[in-house]
């Protein structure tokens, strides 16, 4: 031992003993009490314990769980768990909570029962937390006091569906004074050792106090909470349970406030507890912007074929669930449920969101598929034994062997393009979802024009060809080698198109062969260039026609039922996506939406138009540049008009990201007005550059106005409306008065600064050739008298969430109607579900009990005939089944709903109570069983059957 440190050692061994070598204290065992509860009288200050885990972000949720990939970011999430469960068995007084399912339920299947019964004990939901609102809302709410407020989000239920609501003061992290405690971090620790130099009680203390003090002095009640954790934290979660524990104890002996481990539930019921009335809020709170130039509108859109991928599988299992209880799933020997798994991971907020790096987004996308095979097999096992036994027996073997296309949007399909010879056709088998029978049109590739339809009796439809434009092949070329690593050999040359028409929950079957059509059948086609005669820029055979100008632009519009009739434009721009060179470094990224400019997409004078007539459609087909291709289609029996793009790729060689938008423009007096829906169920008013909570300060006038639509987007003057659906969840707005635009695809060339570190740039790789992402989706818009709009955006938009399952077979010779059930409904065949209610949920549990819901789809006055009380008759729907017990539960399923509702918590709001008619269904008599369900209702079911 050198002699400088032996003498750094004899001062330290000086300093710690006292005259004669005595010791000046002694360290000692302290108990730390943490079994404080509330106290009246004194500010409780509420710890809870959290962790926020992204299921898949910056890396894949497998990656996160297991803590692999740590260059990118290390966290380990199963330690997280393994830790938190340990530090809450050393105390029973400790609290946790942790939400993130999809990490829990890999956790959970390691664990043994005694563990699982413990955690059992720990779960609970009263109300709701959250942190992101408008920086502009929360500083107006920290001085009125009012980031805690009653949220009445449904017009049509009123304060029936209130729910707490609680804003954090900053973010849902722990209060500003260093009360972070993991294990590297750089917060004090509470140092407790007066052995030790840097004992320290008394100043940590002083500073809960006062952070605990500035939270109160912007909340109302005695009770304050503290959100202690944030993303990935707790990876040894002792070391944030010690330090709790300590605060705890001290700050408690120190008597000026009360500190408490704590839960949202105990929170709440202390809130609740207080009696007190609480601001009312009645909208929602989007848009969020974190700064100025930083509004969130940007995922909206961000990732739109991934967007577009999750709502086709969201569609699909709705079918491969109702399929899987018809057969019954014990007898399937495969099952929905990996499907399930992987849509409810795409439902995280880092997934369909758009808001992920790309590898993570490829891993999502990559789980889908694999989920949908899965499911496709099971599909097709079902319609197998469906259309070879119907509903009567359970099929052991088949012999139909059906397949189904998935790359039908990019107009491949092989099983239609088979070669018709020598007796052979093709069998088309199309599934409804919905519960009320359907007409649709149904398009499938081809390769031949001697081709004819005939319906399930045999008798020869009307049918239509149209030819596959090149741009179309181009993209099938492209994205099926993608897809599936090869080219098709063979090209298609024709769409055939025919009418379809399928009873509720079930099929019919439609039969594509050789030959020559019928007279009364036409399949003409015929082609227009551009020219000056007007007649040849009018399509439409039906009530419905659109007029195309000079220029080769939309231009009126006119539905000879209704008499309705407007001018109007449909355009494209792109918004140049902000680099944060202009003083504010904030850029357009996957999160922001910052435009610094306008493009609009203009054609250099007119538009060649290529126009497709035949009995069932029109086709207007549009090169509006070298990467916008656009369809706009009119069918005879719809009063509609289709919109399909191909968009892609975006060119960015002049270093600008770009966001693209498509508008439609018209002359009505919309009064800054339009509507939106609310993942959609409620439509919701918007106003713009207004917000019904604060006077606004407009930064962004374009950003600040965009809002999410999932099913659709209205704008209405004195007597009309126009209605815009989508496919997919986007980003729209309506910016000026009259107009409505829709945000369909980014391509971006820098990060915008919120964690991804990675520009919005998705490519797509072929032959080591990268090039940016193409996406091919549709919109559809209606003008409708005014109050009838609604009709239209309710029915189609169930059509559109749930279209038509096809699926393909081949028959060679023989008849197929003679050896198997040609049509098929699981319901009474002279009964469907009331026009105003969708079946959301037909499934079969494990225990062979079945999980029913149904949905109201119209508000509380939205409509003057459909917003009224409806009835589902449940014996008319299981036909063949004969219910022997009937349970109502939540909207989860977790619980029954009577017990829900008398616990449910009933608070009391400021102002005025206003007059309320909540119109709700009634309990269920077992002998008649008729579900009633009133306006905007969900009604959730656990049924059980007699076995037969």
């Amino acid at each position: 031992m050198g002699p400088v440190r032996l003498a750094l050692l004899l001062a330290a061994a000086a300093v710690l003993l006292g005259p004669g070598g005595g010791a000046v204290t002694e360290a000692v065992y302290i108990p730390y009490n943490t079994s404080a509860g509330v106290v009246a009288g004194k500010l409780n200050v509420h710890l809870v314990p959290h962790t926020h885990d992204d299921v898949g972000w910056l890396k894949t949720v497998d990656q996160y769980y297991v803590g692999s990939n740590n260059s990118i970011q290390a966290a380990c999430v199963q330690n997280v768990l393994d830790s938190m469960v340990s530090a809450l068995l050393k105390d029973e007084n400790r609290k946790f909570i942790y939400v993130e399912q999809a990490f829990f339920q890999r956790w959970w299947r390691q664990q043994s029962n005694s563990t699982k019964d413990i955690v059992k004990d720990l779960v609970g939901f009263d109300a709701l937390y959250f942190s992101r609102i408008d920086y502009q809302d929360r500083e107006v709410r920290k001085g009125a006091k009012t980031l805690e407020t009653v949220w009445r989000s449904s017009k049509t239920f009123g304060s029936s569906a209130d729910i707490f609501s609680g804003i954090f003061p900053i973010n849902y992290e722990p209060p500003p004074g260093e009360f972070y405690f993991e294990v590297d971090a750089e917060s004090p620790l509470v140092q407790d050792d007066r052995l030790l130099f840097d004992y320290n009680v008394e100043q940590r203390v002083n500073d809960f106090v006062h952070a605990a003090l500035s939270q109160a002095n912007i909340t109302r009640t005695n009770h304050i909470m503290f959100t202690m954790g944030t993303d990935f934290k707790y990876q040894y979660a002792e070391s944030w349970f010690r330090q709790m524990d300590k605060l705890i104890h001290y700050v408690n002996k120190d008597g000026r406030v009360n500190a408490l481990y704590s839960t949202p539930s105990i929170y709440t019921d202390a809130k609740f507890a207080a009696n007190v009335a609480w601001p009312l809020k009645t909208d929602d709170f989007f848009p969020y912007a974190d700064k100025p130039n930083s509004y969130w509108t940007g995922y909206f859109t961000s990732r739109p074929a991934l967007k577009q991928y999750v709502r086709l599988m969201s569609g699909y299992y709705l079918a491969a669930r109702q399929l899987e209880f018809f057969k019954g799933r014990s007898n399937l020997g495969i099952t929905t449920d990996s499907l399930a798994d992987a849509l409810a991971l795409a439902q995280h907020h880092d997934a369909v969101t758009g808001t992920e790096k790309q590898h993570v987004a490829n891993d999502y996308a990559k789980r889908l598929s694999i989920g949908y095979n899965k499911a496709e097999e099971l599909v097709s096992s079902s319609l197998s034994c469906l259309s070879e036994s119907g509903s009567k027996k359970i099929c052991s073997s088949t012999t139909a062997n059906f397949i189904q296309c998935p790359l039908l949007n990019i107009t491949y399909c092989p099983p239609s393009e088979m070669n018709f010879s020598q007796g052979r056709s093709l069998v088309v088998l199309v599934y409804n979802s919905l519960g009320w029978k359907r007409e649709d049109v149904i398009r499938i590739p081809v390769m031949s024009d001697l081709v004819v339809v005939h319906d399930s009796e045999g008798a020869e439809i009307e049918s239509q060809l149209l030819p596959i434009a090149n741009f179309s092949l181009n993209i099938r070329d492209k994205y099926t080698k993608a897809y599936m690593g090869t080219s098709p050999a063979a090209k298609p040359k024709f769409w055939l198109a025919f009418p379809a028409s399928v009873p509720p929950l079930g099929f019919n079957t439609y039969f594509v062969s050789s030959g020559n059509r019928s007279e009364s059948v036409s399949s003409a086609f015929t082609l227009y260039s551009q020219g000056n005669n007007s007649s040849n820029r009018q399509v439409g055979q039906g009530r419905l026609k659109l007029q195309f100008s000079a220029a080769g632009a939309l231009s009126v519009y006119s539905d000879s039922k209704t008499q309705v009739e407007e001018n109007f434009e449909q355009n494209y721009k792109y918004y140049i996506g902000d680099d944060g060179s202009g003083g504010d470094p904030q850029n357009s990224g996957a999160y922001i939406f910052r435009p610094k400019g306008t493009v609009p997409i203009t054609t250099g004078g007119q538009v060649p138009l290529t126009i497709l007539r035949g009995p069932i459609l029109d086709e207007v087909h549009q090169q509006i540049n070298s990467w916008i291709y656009q369809i706009t289609r009119v069918y005879k029996g719809k009063d509609y008009v289709e919109t399909e793009f191909i968009i892609g790729p975006i060119p960015v060689d002049d270093e600008n990201g770009k966001e693209l938008s498509a508008e439609i423009v018209t002359n009505m007096a919309t009064n800054k007005t339009f509507y939106t829906d609310s993942s959609g169920r409620d439509f919701i008013k918007r106003v713009r550059d207004y917000r019904s909570d604060w006077k606004l300060e407009v930064h962004q006038p374009i950003a600040g106005n965009y809002y999410p639509v999932n099913l659709g987007i209205y704008v209405e003057d004195g007597s009309k409306e126009l209605s815009v659906l989508v496919d997919r969840s986007v980003g729209g707005s309506s910016i000026k008065d009259g107009q409505i635009e829709l945000m369909l695809h980014r391509r971006l060339v820098y990060d915008d600064g919120r964690g991804v570190d990675e520009a919005l740039d998705e490519p797509v790789c072929i032959d080591n050739h990268c090039e940016g992402l193409v996406i091919q989706g549709k919109y559809y818009m209606k003008i409708d008298e005014r109050g009838e709009g609604a009709r239209w955006r309710r029915t189609f938009g169930q059509e559109i969430y749930s279209p038509l399952l096809l699926a393909f077979s081949e028959q060679d010779g023989g008849n197929w109607v003679n050896s198997h059930v040609p049509k098929f409904s699981s319901m009474d065949p002279t009964y469907s579900l009331p026009d105003n209610v969708a079946l959301l949920t037909l499934q079969e549990l494990e225990d062979a009990s079945v999980l029913l819901r149904l949905a109201h789809l119209y508000e509380a006055g939205e409509h003057k005939d459909l917003s009224a009380l409806a009835s589902v008759d449940l014996k008319r729907v299981f036909r063949d089944k004969k219910i022997s017990k009937i349970v109502e539960t939540n909207l989860s399923a977790n619980q029954e709903r009577a017990a829900m509702e008398k616990n449910r918590l009933k608070w009391k709001v400021e102002g005025p109570i206003p007059h309320e008619n909540v119109v709700r269904g009634g309990p269920v008599d077992l002998s008649k069983l008729v579900v009633q369900l009133g306006p905007m209702e969900i009604r959730t079911f656990i049924i059980s059957f007699e076995h037969r």
